[in-house]
């Protein structure tokens, strides 16, 4: 059976295009019963407007690109759900893509984005983007992008956030009242926005008590992971018999450090305390159960796009956006694989 289009509804109501499609829309100037006629077809032959033309006459596609680093990641899954939970309501379809941590990846998904004509895009950029001329390039094409969690200083367009730095001293700071005065930090490259703030944020609670830097506690992860986070926490103690702190940039690092420690008989917290940082949902049934920092997900996602069809409404407006950078509030979760605060210091 052929598709009921709207100058089909129109020949067997004797009525024009323009009415039936007025009457559809609940338009005032068209009568009740007329409405009602049209109304009782359109839904008889099972008639769905065309979503395309509209969008094409409207000059927009209801249609938004979400590029993320990676799906699996707890925190980005959240991502996810709150950006199409927040898209639902503006009758917006989301497009996700991973890039999988790659700046090719990256690129190639702006493209194709722009070639489906999308209203705007969400992006957090790939631990390998050091450069942004991609980004420009979507930007002077008139879509507007929003940049979340992993950003650059250098790209000018709004950006939704939490303070990592702020984030990190506080994570440290918590390490440090519960009597903490050696701590090692498991962080990623060096590239990110992200992991240069968490960076300075546990230099910064060190130097606020006055604990020297021991550039020699910083690791590198090769990947975010588990099996680097194992593998890590071996060498921290074989380097450091006397660390008694480990600050990891992820929760999946931190989980690989405490599997670790205690195939090595050492004791979270009473030796060594380990905090993480997202809240995935594993950190609660991990043993021992994993301190960590909340960072809001789902909150994220949803204010990214609530900016980013701000941003959409701004430009169809005739109107030049003008770039804001909005901070989403983190909190630490004190669990088991720290001491607590009330505790006596060791």
């Amino acid at each position: 059976m052929p598709k009921t289009t709207l100058k089909h509804l129109a020949k067997i109501l004797g009525l024009s295009p323009a009415t039936v499609s007025k009457a559809l829309k609940n338009y005032p100037d068209i009568n009740e019963n007329t409405k009602k006629r049209v109304i009782e077809l359109a839904e008889s032959l099972n008639y769905q407007p065309n979503s395309l033309a509209q969008g094409l006459r409207n000059k927009e596609s209801k249609i938004i690109g979400l590029v993320i680093p990676e799906i699996v990641h707890h925190f980005f899954s959240n991502i996810i759900s709150g950006v199409i939970k927040a898209a639902e309501k503006r009758d917006y379809l989301v497009i996700i893509l991973q890039t999988n941590e790659s700046f090719e990846q990256e690129k190639l998904h702006l493209k194709r984005l722009m070639d489906k004509n999308v209203d705007g895009i969400l992006l957090s950029l790939s631990d390998n983007t050091t450069q942004y001329k991609h980004i420009k390039q979507v930007i002077d094409r008139g879509i507007p992008v929003v940049m979340y969690d992993k950003i650059s200083k250098l790209v000018h367009a709004s950006k939704v956030i939490i303070d990592d730095q702020k984030a990190a001293f506080n994570a440290t700071q918590y390490l440090i009242e519960t009597g903490c005065k050696k701590i090692a930090h498991i962080r990623g490259d060096l590239k990110p926005q992200t992991t240069i703030d968490r960076f300075i944020g546990y230099k910064k609670a060190l130097a606020k008590n006055n604990i020297p830097f021991d550039p020699t506690l910083i690791y590198k992860c090769k990947s975010l992971t588990f099996s680097e986070g194992f593998k890590i926490a071996k060498k921290i103690i074989n380097d450091h018999p006397d660390v008694d702190g480990v600050f990891a940039f992820t929760d999946l690092v931190a989980i690989g450090v405490l599997k670790r420690l205690s195939e090595l008989n050492i004791s979270v917290p009473n030796q060594v305390s380990v905090m993480g940082f997202s809240d995935w949902f594993l950190t609660k049934i991990t043993t021992p159960t994993l301190s960590t920092v909340h960072q809001p997900g789902f909150e994220m996602g949803q204010k990214a796009f609530e900016v980013l069809y701000k941003d959409i409404c701004t430009l169809k407006k005739g109107q030049k956006i003008i770039p804001e950078i909005i901070e989403i509030p983190t909190y630490i979760v004190p669990r088991n694989s720290t001491l607590k605060l009330l505790d006596k210091p060791r």
